[in-house]
């Protein structure tokens, strides 16, 4: 909004400088008068110690002394207005240069260039704490700008994909009127399936990230079960023994998002557990007042620079997410978003033995562990 010019905040400094600096002197001045002159009498007097030999000697009284005083008092005080002026106007300076500086980064930030930082140098003070800050969130928004543009250049590409594929599914029916319909019809329907789950997948994790949802305590041990439950038909399918233990893990957020974080996790697991079946273990507890999911699968062994891009979108084991591949890709980024949402944090390790270690940390709703009898599923 458009605002009144004014005096800068370097010119106000300065004056305040020179104001405090006057009326110290003046302060001073009236403590001489208040505590000197005041007692000297105002009458003539003269020391008569010569005894009648010659004239007596002269003492000055209250106006002399004040004759005398004024002048070189308001030559004093002109002298700290100027020396305030001067002075305030250089100090002014030093003090605000780190101001200077934020301001010139801040327009920077403002023209989008985001990679500058302030890097302010010196001891900690209230210019270097507002610098080291404003770094940090130069540094959070350049990451995530980065990740929103390479989230919309990924999600572009995987839209595109299904709908290329529509495209020349209909062309090669138009020209081949003997081609089976049913076969194109069973083939968009897989198709259509596809980019309707990519689309609710989006739409998810943008919910996530904007945090809009009511939140309320939730038992992550019964949406452990929930999710196992629902995916045992899967598991069955991979032949994946799904085992589920632990204690009941009161946590604070949306049930529907923590439940799509649960069942994300256990889908991510049975499908990645290798083609000779294997084992997926999940476990709850409430360890040091923290409200902790585990999930782990047998698989291949996994290097560490690879678990380290798995939350990354669109990505899927070594091989970015294609057309005709199993699942949209967003699986482990929806889960980092939710748990992001609800002031938690995933953690990603490959298990020693093989296959990979999902650790989702929550805030609980309650410091004490309340232990459950063991549960499991296969």
């Amino acid at each position: 909004m458009p605002r009144p010019p004014g005096p800068s905040v370097r010119l106000r400094l300065t004056l305040s400088y020179a104001g405090f600096l006057l009326l110290a002197g003046g302060l001073l001045l009236a403590v001489v008068w208040v505590f000197l002159l005041r007692y000297v009498p105002d009458a003539v007097v003269i020391n008569a110690t010569s005894r009648g030999r010659g004239p007596g000697l002269f003492v000055p009284n209250r106006s002399d002394l004040q004759r005398a005083f004024a002048p070189r008092a308001a030559a004093a005080l002109a002298f700290l207005l100027l020396l305030g002026l001067a002075g305030g106007w250089f100090l002014a300076g030093r003090v605000l240069a780190p101001l200077t500086r934020i301001t010139d980064a801040t327009r920077a930030a403002a023209t989008g260039s985001l990679s500058h930082r302030i890097a302010l140098p010196g001891r900690r003070d209230e210019f270097r704490e507002l610098a080291d800050a404003f770094d940090g969130m130069l540094a959070r928004l350049e990451a995530h700008v980065g990740e929103q543009q390479r989230f919309a250049a990924n999600a572009s590409h995987e839209l595109r994909t299904p709908l290329a594929i529509t495209q020349t599914l209909l062309e090669v029916a138009r020209k081949d009127p003997h081609h089976d319909p049913r076969e194109l019809v069973d083939r968009l329907l897989a198709v259509n399936a596809r980019a309707i789950d990519l689309t609710e997948a989006l739409l998810l994790l943008s919910r996530a990230d904007q945090r809009s949802f009511a939140r309320e305590t939730v038992d992550l041990s019964l949406l452990a079960e929930e999710a196992a439950e629902t995916l045992l038909p899967l598991a069955e399918e991979h032949g994946v023994d799904l085992r589920v233990s632990g204690s009941i893990t009161p946590a604070v957020g949306s049930r529907p998002l923590l439940l799509q974080l649960t069942t994300n996790l256990l889908h991510n697991a049975i499908v990645h557990n290798g083609t000779d079946g294997g084992t997926v273990w999940v476990t709850t507890g409430v360890p040091a007042g923290t409200a902790v999911l585990t999930v782990e699968n047998t698989g291949d062994v996994l290097a560490p620079e690879l678990v380290a891009t798995l939350t990354e979108p669109f990505r899927r084991g070594t091989e970015r997410v294609g057309g005709g591949s199993a699942g949209v890709g967003l699986g482990l980024a929806i889960v980092e978003r939710i748990a992001q949402a609800h002031r938690g944090v995933l953690a990603l390790d490959p298990r020693p033995g093989g296959g990979l270690r999902a650790v989702v940390r929550l805030p609980a709703a309650v410091p004490e562990e309340q232990a459950v009898p063991f549960r499991a599923r296969a």
